[in-house]
């Protein structure tokens, strides 16, 4: 069996305030995007992963799909699997590739061995796995709150613009983001982001990474003004890694010219 976990983008992050318990209180919106890794899954005698494509980071044994199987697994009794994931979406680029992945991991075995689990059911075991690991569940616009665990639908459809992601070289871990970045009271309501035009969003949507990130990876600046150039209505870092997005009404004839590498994604 074989799924294909997609990538998605923050429009906005407000990094509100610091908790006691050392994290922080976050609103955002995330928006899936059809930039996706492959993952498959086939019963074996021993349970495993293997890969390939882009560097997947850290020991196989400590990888998220292997930690999502290991839930399951506990309550269920499940068989061993041998799973290949193909990596397409970096880490470290904001983009959410490694909890997509075991969202993904998490649905793929509930149908296989047809657990009968329930949406709400997964999120349970979703949100074990990380805070945005819930969202890659439905897969729809979201208004993220909390540590970036709490959800509201987002009435938010982007199908009729191109969203063109680019990612520098560099990449950001969150321990080097979260340690940088100044929480401060939100002043635009990301709830209401659907009834602001995006040409103003330019204005008024802002990360709150960029002002700590952007000093100590310029490259990451550049992008997103290369961005603008070639004639985004909006672009911005999404969540705390290194990846940028830009949200275009129509892409320019000369697009390649303008932006000649780095780009990750066009859809």
């Amino acid at each position: 069996m074989i799924v294909f976990p997609n990538a998605k983008i923050n429009i906005g992050l407000h990094v509100v305030s610091r908790r006691s318990d050392g994290y922080h209180n976050l609103e955002t919106v995330f928006y899936p995007v059809q930039l996706t890794d492959a993952l498959e899954m086939a019963e074996n005698k021993t349970t495993g992963i293997t890969f390939s494509g882009l560097p997947v980071e850290g020991p196989p044994g400590e990888n998220l799909v292997l930690k999502a199987y290991h839930l399951l697994k506990n309550d269920f009794g499940l068989p061993p699997v041998q799973f290949h994931l193909h990596k397409t979406i970096p880490t470290g680029a904001g983009l959410g590739g490694g909890s997509s992945d075991a969202a993904f991991a998490l649905k793929m075995l509930n149908e296989y061995f047809q657990l009968r689990l329930s949406t709400e059911k997964l999120k349970s075991y979703a949100v074990k796995l990380g805070a945005d690991c819930p969202f890659f569940i439905e897969n729809k616009p979201m208004f993220a709150s909390g540590i970036g665990d709490l959800f509201s639908p987002m009435e938010l459809n982007m199908t009729q613009y191109r969203i063109v992601i680019l990612k520098p070289e560099v990449s950001v871990s969150t321990v080097l983001a979260y340690k940088n970045v100044v929480p401060v009271p939100s002043e635009f309501n990301l709830k209401k982001l659907s009834g602001l035009p995006i040409e103003q969003w330019k204005e008024t949507v802002v990360n709150d990474f960029e002002k700590s990130i952007f000093p100590l990876f310029p490259d990451i600046e550049k992008w997103k003004k290369k961005l603008y150039e070639a004639g985004a209505l909006y672009a911005s870092m999404s969540g705390s890694g290194s990846a940028v997005f830009g949200i275009f009404r129509h892409l320019p004839a000369d697009f390649d010219k303008i932006i000649p590498e780095g780009v990750l994604f066009v859809g």
